[in-house]
């Protein structure tokens, strides 16, 4: 029998100071492991490296930079590995997004969430390689729904994150003779985040989205945590290269259905 312990690994959470990242930072933390945690507010980093210790973080640390500068990002990771040794898990949960029509967006928007979404994402992982732990790494992206899935007025996100599902199939078969997994998880919607209140505002549009997942109800940040928890896990030992769903069920049709339906309107 698999016995789970999470206490002797290294994680780091990039994106990890909120929403659905930290909301992974803190499940790994819960479970006892070390966990470093980064994102472009010192702020954000302090408060979260402090809240991980209280939650059960054996150790906890962090830093600031911002994914689109590769050598901010190389050198807070290596900071990580000074401390901490090889990363067992590495967390790239970088993201940027704002509802857009592709006719209504300057190329330097769309640039914008290319640049932090998918080149971001390189970024991590490219400067992350030499200090993952070989045998045994998990690297876990974090995609969108948006990757598969056409929706009105994201095609900058769609692009962006469908790059990082082909990123993370890519680096899978390159990766794999390191005995490096890499994997990619694509929330549904994930109640209490910035993304969420992008996509329904308003009481009523948050009870369409809720509607329109087959198990009528929305996603907490845990869910998308026991995710990473299973793939970090030895009970994963055999998965790599897969773009895994955490949506209950979302991407069959809900987010379709959804994506093409009129707005909601106020009752007269």
């Amino acid at each position: 029998m698999i016995e789970l312990d999470f206490s002797h690994l290294t994680v780091v959470v990039v994106g990890g100071t909120s929403g659905i990242n930290r909301g992974i930072a803190e499940g790994f933390a819960e479970q006892g492991a070390r966990v470093a945690v980064a994102s472009r507010s010192q702020d954000k980093v302090d408060d979260t490296v402090a809240a991980l210790k209280t939650l059960g973080a054996a150790d906890s640390m962090g830093f600031s930079a911002d994914v689109r500068d590769y050598e901010a990002i190389e050198q807070g990771l290596k900071k990580v590995f000074d401390a901490y040794g090889h990363f067992d898990v590495l967390i790239s949960g970088a993201a940027g997004n704002f509802p857009a029509l592709a006719t209504q967006m300057s190329p330097n928007a769309f640039k914008s969430v290319v640049d932090i979404d998918l080149l971001g994402s390189y970024h991590v992982l490219r400067a992350s390689f030499d200090l993952l732990k070989k045998p045994g790494a998990r690297v876990i992206n974090i995609s969108a729904p948006q990757s598969t899935v056409p929706i009105p007025m994201q095609s900058h996100v769609s692009a962006a994150k469908a790059g990082v599902d082909m990123l993370t199939r890519s680096l899978s078969i390159e990766w794999g003779s390191s005995g490096v997994l890499v994997n990619a998880i694509v929330p549904g919607p994930i109640d209490n985040t910035e993304g969420m209140q992008r996509l329904a505002p308003t009481d009523a549009m948050r009870e369409a989205v809720r509607r329109s997942v087959p198990l009528q109800r929305l996603g907490a940040a845990s869910d998308i945590a026991n995710a990473c928890l299973f793939l970090a896990s030895p009970l994963a030992d055999y998965i790599s290269g897969v773009v895994m769903p955490v949506d209950g069920g979302w991407v069959q049709g809900g987010v379709a259905m959804l994506a093409n339906s009129p707005p909601p309107t106020k009752k007269k």
